[in-house]
């Protein structure tokens, strides 16, 4: 079991710690429970979803990174499918605040990066930020998302976000966590063919720049971050984040990754190329190549 979990589990209720000490095991645990498991942690601990979710915010706030801030935020992601998905902030010391990482965006993007298709709520330790409450209304679940928070009545996105502005008023039909396939041909090598498929998972509809990133560990593991786009802009996600956000919740670091490729298009509105290679040098991963998407071949 990796260290950062074991004050966590070792303040929990026996029956939970008793449950979850087996699942968390890996050192490389993937910090999201499947439904299945779900089921089995409730059952023996006697918890509902919303009580689990609160009991699991331990665990979540234990895979921050805070050496800016020093301040450990978690969040619980239950999709729809029944999976739960663990989240926290990212901070990256070296470059610029803006690369940092909320937690309520990591684990919308680790549910988004595992396939998850719909968020029915989000549970966090803190109450969430203006950038947050922004980021959530790009998901397909819209201001109808119950947001939980310790100490308050359940609530929505809509309650926390009053006369949002988000991305129905600008047409647009495609949400965050919407299935989507931009199209573009998976060329190059694994990596490279990675980075495109994280590229064509892209939300990005207002740029119509989409980007993917692929990060290849030392064991051979790999890690995808696709592009999300904001209404609003400023709380859009970088691929990069979302890949980094995988590699750091699974339990790896800066010194596992071995070598990463961005994938975008070569005349896109945006570019991610400088901002990636500013981030992975602050975490002296120098092998960074980058991978054109085929405008031609995409037609």
């Amino acid at each position: 079991m990796h260290s950062r979990f074991q004050v966590a589990l070792d303040q929990m209720p026996a029956q939970l710690h008793s449950a979850l000490a087996q699942l968390v095991a890996d050192e490389h645990f993937p910090a999201m429970f499947s439904a299945a498991e779900a089921e089995t942690l409730k059952r023996q601990s006697g918890l509902d979803d919303d009580a689990l979710a609160f009991a699991l915010l331990p665990l979540a706030a234990a895979c921050a990174r805070t050496a800016i801030s020093r301040f450990n935020v978690g969040a619980v992601a239950r999709g729809e499918s029944g999976n739960i998905y663990l989240g926290a902030n990212m901070e990256f010391p070296g470059t610029t605040m803006q690369q940092t990482l909320h937690a309520e965006q990591s684990a919308i993007a680790h549910a988004w990066m595992r396939g998850e298709r719909r968020l029915a709520a989000i549970t966090v330790n803190y109450t969430p930020c203006g950038h947050c409450r922004q980021f959530m209304n790009e998901l397909n679940s819209g201001t109808d998302l119950h947001i939980h928070l310790p100490g308050r009545q359940p609530a929505t996105l809509g309650d926390y976000l009053p006369d949002a502005f988000g991305p129905q008023d600008l047409n647009i039909a495609t949400l965050l966590l919407d299935e989507q396939d931009h199209g573009y041909p998976l060329e190059g090598d694994a990596l490279s063919r990675a980075a495109i498929a994280a590229a064509n998972r892209s939300h990005a509809p207002y740029s119509q720049s989409p980007s993917g990133v692929a990060l290849e560990m030392r064991d051979g593991t790999l890690f995808t971050g696709s592009y999300a786009e904001n209404a609003a802009y400023n709380p859009s996600l970088p691929p990069l984040q979302a890949a980094l956000n995988l590699m750091y919740l699974c339990g790896y670091q800066p010194q596992d990754l071995l070598r990463a490729i961005l994938a975008e298009l070569p005349d896109g509105t945006l570019t991610q190329w400088e901002a990636t290679v500013a981030l992975l040098r602050t975490l002296e991963c120098r092998s960074l190549d980058r991978a054109l998407l085929n405008r031609s071949a995409n037609g």
